[in-house]
Formats: C-alpha cells, structure tokens, sequence
C-alpha cells in the first residue's frame, strides 16, 4: 500500500500506533523534532505545570519566541515576558525575546524545519513549514504541555489532497495570487483539515518565499498542512541559511545532511492514495485580491479596480508576506511616490534579519520614504494587536494571511487581503488597485475527487477499561459545520465554575433549546460534517461528555473539537457512510427543519471491529487502537502525562 508524504514523515516519528502502513484516521504518538510556542508559552507553563511535570523531557525540542503582543508595555505583559524568559533560562531552552521576529520565520530561517522533519507549534500557522519540506502543523496548548513534559503528542492521520500546479507564473503574479485564487475557486471545504501536498512541474518556478505563502496559508483554506517537495530551490535555500548559522556558530543541520536529502529526498510513493485531486496552471493566476471578510471570495485586481473601493489603512506586516523578497517587491512600486493622504500604511518585517537585509537594499528606506509606518517585527495588527488597527467604518486591505471580521481592529470595519505590491499600489493610490491591471481570466476549476478505499475491516485489541461496545438511542444532529458556540454557548464558556451537571443542562442550548430535555445518558450523538468548527473552547466536548452521551460519531470533526475532545478522554469517530445514509433515512424530518432527529430505536458501536451498526446495516471506520483507547482510559491527556511521569 503506497503511502502519502505525510503517511511516511509520521511513520518516521511514530512512537505508538499501528503496526501497519498508515492511513487516514489512524491515532498514532509522534514524537516532533521541535514544538515552537510564542506569547502563549505562558499559558502552556500553567498547563506544565497543572499536570504536575517539573523537568523538560528534551530541551532541545521547545523553541520559545515572543511575537504576538510585543507592542504591549503594560507592566503584567512584560512580567509575563520575564517569566518566560526566566522559564526557558532554568530548563535550558532556546529564546528569542521580542523584536527578534515572527516565530514561523524564525522556525524555517533558524533552521528548525528541515526536510521530512516533525514541527509543530501552538500556533495554526505551522503549516508554512511544508515550504522547506517539513510537515509543519499545529498543536493546542494541552499538547504544547505534553511534548515538554514527555516527548510526544497523539495525532490523527488526515486525508491527503494532491494539489498539481503546472506552467509559470507571469509578471505581476505572485505566491499569495496563487494561494488566494485556490481558496476562492475551492471554497467549499475540498481541503478541510486534510493535508495539501503539491506536485507539479510549476513548483519548480516558484521561489521558497512564494512557497512560504503558499503553505502557510493553507491554514486559512482549511487544511492542517501544507507542504511542497524538496528540489533544488529548497537545497539552494537551506545550502544559504546553514552557511548564514555557520557564521554565527550555529549548526541546526549539516552540510552531510544537505547532501543526503539532494540524493534521497521525502518523497510519496507513486502509488500512494489521495482523496482528490486539483490542478492549476500557474500561467492562468493573474493578481486577486481576497474579501472583504473571508479569503474563500476573491475578484481580481482589474475587476475591482473600477470600483474604486477606498481604503484608509494598508499592511505590509505578518508571517505570510513580510520577507526581503516582499518588501522589495513593494518597494518597487512606491520608489519616488507618497501614501495618499488619508491613508497610514503600516510596515513590518517578519524578523529583525529581514529588517536588516531590507534596509541594507534600501527597501526599507523607500517604504519609509514614502510615507509608511514602521512597526517592530511581529505580528502587531495581523492579530488585532498594538497600532494601526481598523476602526469602525473603516476599510482596509492588508498582505497578511486572515480578513475574518473584527480580527484586525472593529466588527463594523471591513478587510481585504492582497499581495504586497498590490497593497501599496492601493495605499498610494487611496483605493483598491494594482501596480498594473492584467486582466487575466478566472482559472477554472479542475477537481476531481477520488472514491475514499473502503475502511478495511480491522480487529483490534480493546484494553481494560475500554468500552468493546457500545449501545444506545440513536441521537441524529443532521447539521454540516455545527460550531462550537452552538454546542456551548458563549454566555456559559468563561462562567468558572459551571458543575457538569450545570454545563449539561445547556448544551447544545443555542443550536437547539430543547436538546438537553430531550436526550438522555447514554444517547450516542451522530452529527455532520465538520462538527465542532468554530472557536477553541473544550467545553463543547466535555459538557456533551458531562450529558452522558458516551461517543460522538460524525462525517467528520473539527480538529481542534477533536483535540479537545481525547484530550479530555472523550472519544470520536468519523463514519461519513453512516452519516450519508442517516440523512437519506430521516430526510423528511431534515427538510422539515427538525433540529434533533431521535428515532427511538438503537445504533451499536463495535470498537473490537470498527463497525457502527443501525437498523440491520454496518458501517466501518477507522478501528480504535492502542493509542485513543489508552487518552480515554486515562481521563485525557493532562491524566496520562501524569502517569507517565510517576505522578499517580
């Protein structure tokens, strides 16, 4: 069985999991080569600390980089900055204090992401690691606590989309073109928590920046990695920084490993399997902007030039486009011109090394000649923080990666996002516009998505303490993209102290008033696609666990729903089969708006065979192992991290 990039990489990492190849679904330990945090190193320090650890289990696999608030001079931020300091001083842990840079930056030019590496960070942007061949993705904070206390984090094997990009890209188009037209042409969720994995001969043309913003944002497009091959663009790149550390003392890799990944660098086997495949021609990408308010609608820059949409704020700033190649791009455009009045164009680079390299080129100084304001490096307004941010009214048009409404500044504002020549071109001209206007056709779509190879059937071992079956009254929550605010809603979320009995009273109260009176113990719960998308709160997990609703069972999850979830010892399982033959069963009641479908007759779980069965029909999904039995045996991460460690 061929065996996706991301199938060998974990392979190559995994500490527990199955003795076979894996496949999508599959719960494995992995062990990263690095976990990176950043300003929330200090909520992960609680939770180090809540579970009990004491020691680092490996110091050389934090990374510690401060980012996100580094604007903010308030004495509780900078004792919080302190204290990390002085955490990763006791445990030996490398730092880098504000100013340094944008923690993703500093994780590919210092050298930490390396080919068929394991990086991860507790920080959704992981993904722009893929861009030097790594498999880059994030971990939540419970995880981020795990890895330091004991090496290793569990994780899902996603699906894997194929992404073929062919021809070249002509003048005036760039990596975030690219990136923005995918996800307004594949807008409905073909990649969702899956891994991209591209291919093609265009990638040949495309230099590592535009690769860098490519991957990462395949986050905003919904995926969980992002992640291009290793060619000589890549070896050329890494060849430079391990020479760039070298000066400094620094080795992160070698030169002997440069060489071993020219000759045998990670690669898919060519029989691997995918869920889909796109492909794009690279010579059809002209330059889009993406907006207002999601990246999954996009025009081009020609068609909304005859707008003339104003805007008063525009960002050069972020992880996504703020390297040497970007700012210089953008200072090519206002050489010798002046931001229009009643514009503030903000400007940061993705590290103090960029900065440096751009003031040596003059970029930097062009910028600044022309009106810019220039801000530490960091994230700043990308993450709606420190100067700059938008006002209510307000229009903005921006290089960085997210415009989700009131990110950068005010609800009532709207955002834009762009490539970095087109946000200065609009920033001098004080409306959305373009250094030049190609007006190139809108790509089209080439999707095909393949057949998903039927879930073999697979015995395994139940361990004690682990349900082999389970039976209860079927629970039919038709909903696709069910969020987490309407599982538990936001009135209730930062209320301490909610008992579970309280908090199972009110679940699922915004999505439907009479879910709680209507359900019992023991109800197994089968919701729609992307179950738990939305914001971050383990709530929505553990106040359906407090119902007594024993499994969740869904087409698919959110990851961080599924996160949060075994790392509260509550199981899921993804069996879109069962869910697609659900919803044809009770279609009437879907039409008919019935929020909570409950037929009175039973659904069995068999977790020795992976199989749901319902009304005289089985479904398999992917069988439970070793792994997501023992976090729910344990109560959760934070529970088997302290057995581990002799805690109890």
């Amino acid at each position: 069985m061929g065996q996706t990039i991301v199938e060998k990489i974990a392979r190559a990492h995994m500490t527990a999991g199955p003795k076979r190849p894996l496949r999508p679904g599959d719960v494995v330990s992995l062990r990263p080569r690095h976990v990176m945090t950043h300003d929330n190193t200090a909520a992960v320090m609680k939770k180090f600390a809540t579970i009990g650890a004491f020691r680092i289990h490996d110091a050389r696999q934090p990374v510690f980089a401060l980012d996100h608030d580094i604007q903010n001079t308030e004495a509780s931020n900078l004792a919080k900055y302190r204290d990390i300091e002085a955490f990763a001083a006791k445990h030996g842990i490398v730092f880098y204090p504000a100013g340094t840079g944008i923690g993703h930056q500093i994780i590919v030019a210092e050298g930490y992401a390396v080919p068929g590496a394991l990086v991860v960070a507790s920080d959704s942007h992981a993904n722009m690691y893929g861009a030097v061949g790594a498999l880059g993705t994030p971990v939540v904070r419970t995880d981020a606590a795990a890895i330091w206390a004991t090496g290793e984090f569990w994780w899902q094997i996603p699906r894997t989309v194929q992404v073929v990009l062919e021809g070249e890209l002509h003048d005036g188009a760039t990596g975030k073109d690219v990136i923005v037209t995918l996800c307004g042409l594949y807008n409905q969720g073909e990649v969702l928590n899956a891994v991209v994995e591209f291919a093609g001969h265009g990638v040949a043309g495309l230099g590592i920046e535009a690769r860098m913003a490519i991957a990462n944002m395949t986050t905003e497009w919904g995926a969980l990695v992002g992640w291009f091959p290793v060619d000589q663009v890549t070896l050329r790149y890494l060849e430079g920084r391990r020479e760039l550390l070298a000066a400094s003392g620094i080795e992160r890799f070698t030169a002997a490993e440069v060489e071993a990944w020219r000759r045998n660098p990670p690669v898919p086997d060519p029989d691997a399997t995918y869920a889909a495949r796109i492909e794009l021609d690279l010579g059809d990408v002209s330059p889009h902007v993406s907006g207002p308010d999601t990246v999954f609608t996009m025009r081009s820059v020609a068609e909304i030039d005859a707008e003339r949409i104003a805007i008063q704020k525009a960002y050069l700033v972020s992880c996504v486009n703020s390297r040497l190649d970007d700012l210089e791009a953008a200072a090519r455009v206002v050489r010798g011109r002046k931001v229009a009045t009643g514009v503030e164009l903000y400007v940061a680079a993705a590290s103090k090394e960029v900065q440096e390299a751009a003031e040596e080129s003059g970029a930097w100084g062009a910028l600044i000649e022309a009106g810019a304001v220039p801000l530490p490096s960091g994230c700043g307004p990308c993450i709606g923080l420190g100067t700059g941010l938008l006002e209510a009214g307000e229009v903005g048009i921006s290089a960085t990666n997210r415009n989700f409404k009131g990110r950068m500044g005010s609800r009532d504002a709207q955002a834009y996002l762009a490539s970095p020549e087109v946000v200065v071109a609009s920033a001098i001209a004080g409306y959305i516009t373009g250094p030049t206007l190609t007006s190139g056709s809108r790509p089209e779509r080439r999707y095909v998505e393949r057949s998903a190879p039927s879930t073999p059937s697979e015995s395994v071992t139940i361990r004690e303490g682990f349900p082999a079956r389970l039976e209860g009254r079927l629970v039919l929550v038709a909903q696709d993209n069910l969020n987490t605010d309407g599982i538990y809603g936001k009135d209730y979320t930062y209320r301490e102290g909610m008992t579970r009995a309280e908090m199972a009273k009110v679940v699922m109260e915004n999505y439907d008033p009479g879910f709680a009176a209507a359900t019992i113990a023991g109800d197994i719960l089968v919701g729609g696609r992307n179950f738990g998308t939305g914001s971050s709160r383990e709530q929505a997990a553990t106040a359906l666990q407090a119902k007594g609703i024993p499994v969740v069972i869904a087409g698919s999850f959110s990851q961080t729903y599924l996160r949060n979830a075994y790392n509260n010892g509550y199981p899921c399982i993804e069996c879109p089969e069962l869910v697609r033959r659900l919803k044809t069963i009770h279609a009437d009641q879907i039409r008919d708006g019935v929020p909570t479908i409950i037929p009175g007759d039973d659904i069995v779980v068999d977790f020795v065979r992976g199989t749901v069965t319902y009304r005289d029909e089985t479904f398999a999904f992917p069988a439970l192992g070793d792994v997501p039995q023992a976090l729910v045996i344990a109560g959760g991460v934070e529970q088997q991290v302290r057995k581990k460690l002799g805690l109890q």
